[in-house]
């Protein structure tokens, strides 16, 4: 090999590893990265609550707010619960245990219908299904009934809930209206220091609910113990 041939070899050489080096020092300019001090992912939880803690529901005095109950939007919230209820009476259960008569009727109890085993003992221990308990089960029922199969998020809107069960309450009920209780509505539990003020008492002045151009709701088990207003039943 001539000299001159050698020094184009080792000059391509040359060129190319100062080509490779450089092209390293550049691209680690470029796409530089950090260290994190800790290892792992951050995972953020979205607030409860703003800064003055949660606001609080009042107590709903259900003989004041149910005579005055609009009782066609509880029907039109009740929409969403018919794929999984039937309201008739004598209906036949589908997903969920048939609805009529459910207030004042025991939690677990309709002929017929396989409630799972949180519904039953739900029901031994409370033996009516009356506004209150019916309401706080319909607000979150995983959360009333742990176990319970049901997959319905909930009616979180307290005049929604005033409106179906004054509704269901022309659906075969077996107990009346309670009797008038301002001070229950009046006295809800004092926030804590700094805590947001509390929620005013709900009144049901109107439907929030937009009624659905055909029945459906989630699908997903009845509410086990009867509960009216849930759109998805569970055994």
């Amino acid at each position: 090999m001539s000299d001159l041939t050698f020094n184009k070899v080792a000059g391509a050489v040359l060129a190319t590893g100062l080509a490779i080096v450089g092209l390293r020092e550049l691209s680690s300019g470029i796409f530089s990265t950090e260290k994190a001090e800790k290892p792992g992912y951050a995972i953020e939880v979205a607030a409860e609550a703003g800064p003055g803690g949660p606001a609080v529901e009042a107590p709903i005095d259900w003989g004041t707010v149910l005579p005055t109950a609009d009782v066609a939007a509880g029907e039109a919230v009740f929409a969403k619960c018919k794929s999984c209820h039937t309201i008739d009476q004598g209906g036949a259960n589908g997903t969920g245990p048939n609805q009529w008569g459910i207030v004042g009727r025991k939690p677990g109890s309709h002929a017929g219908f396989a409630y799972s085993a949180a519904m039953v003992e739900y029901g031994s221990k409370n033996p009516v299904w009356d506004f209150e308990r019916l309401s706080e089960f319909i607000k979150n029922p995983a959360k009333d009934v742990p176990g319970t199969k049901m997959g319905f998020v909930g009616l979180k809107k307290p005049e929604d809930r005033i409106n179906l069960l004054a509704y269901l309450h022309t659906k075969g009920a077996t107990i009346p209206f309670p009797a008038p209780n301002p001070a229950a509505a009046a006295a809800p539990a004092a926030p804590a220091e700094g805590a947001a003020a509390t929620a005013a008492t709900p009144t049901a002045t109107g439907s929030t609910a937009t009624p659905p151009a055909t029945a459906g709701g989630p699908a997903g088990q009845a509410p086990t113990t009867g509960a009216a207003a849930a759109p998805t039943a569970t055994k």
